[in-house]
C-alpha cells in the first residue's frame, strides 16, 4: 500500500527524520549509557525507562523511512467549485438537523477533533470532488449512514501549519 502525502508531508517527516537520528538519537544513547551506570540494571528503573524512550525513537523512525520509502506524492486537482484537499466544507447534517465544518486533509495530518479530516475517511471520501449543493449519503458502516448537503466551499492550500500525526 501507498501513502498518498503531499511535498507539504514529505518535507515534514524528512525534517523529523533528520531530527529523530542527530539529535534524539544521541541524547537518549547517552542516557541509556549514563543511566546503565547506576548499577543492578533489574531494579534500574531509568535504565529501563531510557531503553523504553529508544525504542520509541527508533520505532518512529523506521515509521518515517517506510512513509517515505511507500509515499506518491499528491496535489490537490480539484476545480474552483468543487471540494478538494486542504479546502473547508460547510455542510447540513439532516439527522441532527444542525450545520458543521471540516477541513479536507491527509491522513498524515487528520484531527478529527479540531475538524481536520482525512481524504481517506467516509465523510473525506464522499466530499471529494463535490459541489456545493449536492446531497449525499456518507457511509460509517453497513450499520449506520446518514445525509448531507454540501453548503459552502472555503477553498484552502497546503501550508506548514497543519501538524503531522504523531503516534
Amino acid at each position: 500500500m501507498f501513502d498518498e502525502l503531499t511535498k507539504v508531508d514529505i518535507k515534514k517527516l524528512e525534517d523529523e527524520l533528520e531530527y529523530r537520528i542527530g539529535t534524539v538519537r544521541p541524547k537518549i544513547l547517552e542516557e541509556v549509557k549514563f543511566t546503565r551506570s547506576f548499577g543492578d540494571l533489574s531494579e534500574n528503573a531509568e535504565y529501563h525507562a531510557a531503553k523504553r524512550e529508544r525504542g520509541k525513537n527508533e520505532s518512529r523512525i523506521r515509521y518515517i523511512r517506510n512513509m517515505l520509502k511507500t509515499a506518491i506524492v499528491i496535489e490537490d486537482q480539484s476545480q474552483s467549485d468543487e471540494v478538494g484537499l486542504f479546502d473547508t466544507v460547510t455542510f447540513y447534517v439532516e439527522e441532527d438537523d444542525c450545520e458543521e465544518s471540516v477541513r479536507i486533509v491527509t491522513t498524515l495530518r487528520q484531527n478529527s477533533m479540531e475538524g481536520l479530516i482525512s481524504k481517506e475517511s467516509p465523510l473525506g471520501s464522499a466530499i471529494m470532488g463535490k459541489k456545493v449543493g449536492d446531497r449525499l449519503l456518507i457511509k460509517v458502516s453497513d450499520d449506520y449512514s446518514y445525509y448531507i448537503t454540501i453548503r459552502k466551499i472555503q477553498k484552502g492550500n497546503d501550508d506548514e501549519t497543519l501538524e503531522i500525526r504523531k503516534f
